[in-house]
């Protein structure tokens, strides 16, 4: 225990550039090595896209949960105000509604693509992620996959945009906001918007089990997740 007080008390005097040197010469229990702490690593991003994102697949897995609910863009509030002040505030809350079915809709096409990102990447870094903030683990996801999936979840967007009918309810919509004498006329590009605000919704759920992992022993339910995770108790 002296040695990781020790440890702390040095963090705080040096530099980032020294950092690496320092966790290299953190004890590994049992002798874990940095290939079975990047696995760990891996199992705690797997069971994030397995208990969380998972529930953004269901109805309302978007729509009723504060943490990722899909608001209007800032140029698309002008339409919300508008309508409801002509009385139709029933259709202004379904266009709401559809496109947070949309994303729900699409991350459930779309998450084998995560799961492939989790298993491509490589931890080099992986004591310092384990040993950094509550989500680094995901924000390190975040950084190495958010443009490649940006490209390759787009499309899932607009066919899902399609399929559960947002995408006529919306152009309904802003038709007839535009139709409201003296507005300026909108045309939003939502399926950009969407895909932005989606993808934002898996990486908070992932930083949930993530956060989760590292505060509460009872979620790591693998071998590998408490040796792996009882390092960073121990810091």
């Amino acid at each position: 225990m002296k040695k990781y007080m020790i440890l702390l008390l040095v963090l705080q005097f040096i530099g980032c550039s020294e950092l690496q040197k320092v966790v290299n010469q953190i004890p590994t229990q049992g002798a874990l090595t940095q290939e079975q702490i990047g696995k760990g690593l891996r199992e705690a991003l797997d069971n994030g896209i397995q208990h969380q994102v998972s529930k953004l697949t269901a109805v309302d897995g978007f729509y009723r949960n504060e943490l990722v609910k899909i608001l209007l863009p800032e140029e698309l509030r002008v339409v919300d105000k508008g309508l409801r002040k002509i009385g139709l505030g029933r259709l202004a809350d379904e266009g709401l509604k559809a496109i947070n079915r949309t994303a729900e809709d699409a991350v459930k096409t779309a998450t084998p693509i995560f799961i492939g990102a989790v298993k491509d990447i490589t931890f080099a870094d992986a004591k310092n992620i384990l040993l950094g903030e509550q989500n680094a683990a995901t924000a390190y996801l975040q950084g190495k996959t958010n443009q490649k999936l940006y490209g390759e979840f787009q499309p899932v967007i607009r066919r899902s945009f399609a399929k559960v009918g947002a995408d006529k309810i919306w152009n309904n919509l802003i038709s007839k906001y535009n139709s409201i004498p003296f507005v300026k006329k909108v045309n939003p590009n939502l399926t950009d918007y969407v895909t932005k605000q989606a993808l934002d919704g898996v990486y908070t759920m992932i930083a949930v089990e993530e956060k989760g992992i590292r505060d509460k022993v009872g979620l790591r339910n693998t071998a590998l997740l408490k040796r792996v995770f009882a390092l960073q108790d121990k810091i």
